[in-house]
């Protein structure tokens, strides 16, 4: 049978880019001529802060205090998690040499990138683990200079969690500026800070607009969208912990679309009578964004069965891809595109985002179709070398050389031509591109 659509969205999760890009542009040019007085006075009309921006060590420590002690235990174990995984992750890249002919060697290096700039959201939501996922990343990765940049509340400042998440995990410097001003002062080097390298971490649609602008001068973790979740429940599924699921993620903001797909109607239908009940329970702020995701964004899909459904996921390719539903392995090995698979109900898409070790910032809007989340490859830069001796250049000069001019290099062709007159003064070689 073909795909039911039991619940159809009604919108998509594209925002209006052209008129953030036009705002987003006009910031970045104003920052970029005007330095830290300009994003001061960002700073000021919308941050409504103009208090220290780059917190002192007194500062850190007086943050720290304010933290009560099972928070800094939750925090350091979900700090010991990531770190850990990531670790794990280095270990799979090594340098490496090889001989590719003989007397010609060329090898890989894995160099992290020096200063990196990491984003953690404090508006709506005082995002304490992007923190924990980006700093600690980039610690693991050896990035000599690590920024932590998070908008601060009028009067208060960043979160004291995120201030402590932030130097606990690593970061060298604490930045307190939001929003497209933060991330133009970590681009640029303001307030005595190095130009970073790359910016990483979620944000609203005015910081992802201001990282894909800059990409290119800088590098990024990947190009975000709302979040967006996919649950994939068969008959064996708990269909009340597959509903509550569902509204954790709607509750991420009013355009985050969430998907369930199904092989069992009767599992659809008791979830879609649900997820009403259980958005209605959430406190106002939490309820008003799961209610309009909810409304607008989701989808319940009913497919003939697990092949069917495993293909729409793949179509899908979600940031968050959840399977309640037999034969855990089967799906492992069957499933392509996602962000992050949470196998099973003994996990969930909230133990990855906060506390489980694998990292939270992840391709959205379907980009998991051929890039992964973020990760500490993403702040090493994968280079190679080569050398070689006067005879193990020789086949290489003379196929550059034939190569060259048959595609028109002359240049190209006589960078060889010389090495082989300078090392084989005595031989004669065929170096023209004809027969």
């Amino acid at each position: 049978m073909a795909r039911e659509y039991l619940k159809n969205a009604t919108l998509t999760s594209g925002s209006d880019a052209g008129e953030t890009q036009a705002i987003v542009r006009g910031i970045l040019d104003d920052i970029e001529a005007g330095g830290d007085k300009a994003a001061m006075e960002y700073a000021a009309k919308f941050d409504k802060y103009d208090g220290n921006f780059l917190l002192t060590a007194e500062e850190i420590e007086a943050a720290a205090a304010r933290v009560p002690e099972k928070v800094k235990r939750d925090i350091e174990f979900s700090h010991q998690n990531v770190k850990r995984f990531a670790e794990a992750q280095k270990a799979t890249v090594t340098d490496f040499e090889t001989e590719i002919l003989p007397g010609l060697t060329a090898g890989q290096k894995s160099i992290p990138v020096t200063a990196a700039g990491c984003y953690v959201p404090g508006g709506r939501y005082s995002h304490i683990a992007s923190a924990i996922m980006t700093v600690t990343t980039a610690k693991v990765a050896g990035c000599k200079h690590i920024v932590a940049c998070s908008p601060p509340r009028p009067g208060v400042g960043v979160a004291p969690a995120i201030i402590y998440a932030a130097h606990v995990c690593g970061a060298d410097k604490i930045l307190a500026m939001g929003g497209v001003q933060g991330v133009a002062a970590m681009t640029f080097g303001l307030f005595g800070l190095p130009k970073a390298n790359i910016l990483v971490g979620p944000g609203n649609q005015f910081v992802a607009e201001a990282k894909r602008i800059l990409f290119g001068r800088v590098g990024i973790d990947m190009f975000a969208g709302p979040t967006d979740s996919l649950i994939l429940a068969d008959k064996t599924s708990d269909p009340e912990i597959v509903a509550v699921d569902l509204v954790g993620q709607a509750e991420h903001g009013y355009n985050s679309p969430v998907w369930l797909v199904t092989d069992d109607r009767d599992v659809a239908e008791t979830v879609m009578a649900r997820v009403p009940e259980l958005i209605e329970e959430l406190p106002e702020l939490n309820r008003d964004n799961a209610r309009a995701a909810w409304r607008d964004y989701a989808e319940v899909i009913l497919c003939a069965d697990r092949e069917e459904m495993a293909a729409t996921s793949d179509d899908y390719a979600p940031e968050h891809l959840t399977v309640q539903a037999d034969d855990l392995d089967w799906w492992l090995n069957r499933l392509d595109c996602y962000g992050s698979l949470f196998l099973g109900e003994e996990t969930t898409v909230a133990f990855g985002d906060k506390a489980s070790g694998t990292n939270h910032v992840l391709p959205t809007s379907g980009a998991a179709t051929y890039t992964g989340g973020l990760s500490v490859h993403k702040y090493m830069k994968i280079v190679t070398w080569q050398r070689a001796t006067r005879d193990g250049a020789k086949p290489v000069a003379e196929a550059t050389a034939r190569i060259s001019r048959l595609e028109g290099m002359e240049g190209h062709a006589r960078t060889a031509d010389i090495r082989l007159a300078k090392y084989f003064p005595d031989e004669t070689f065929d170096l023209s591109a004809n027969e």
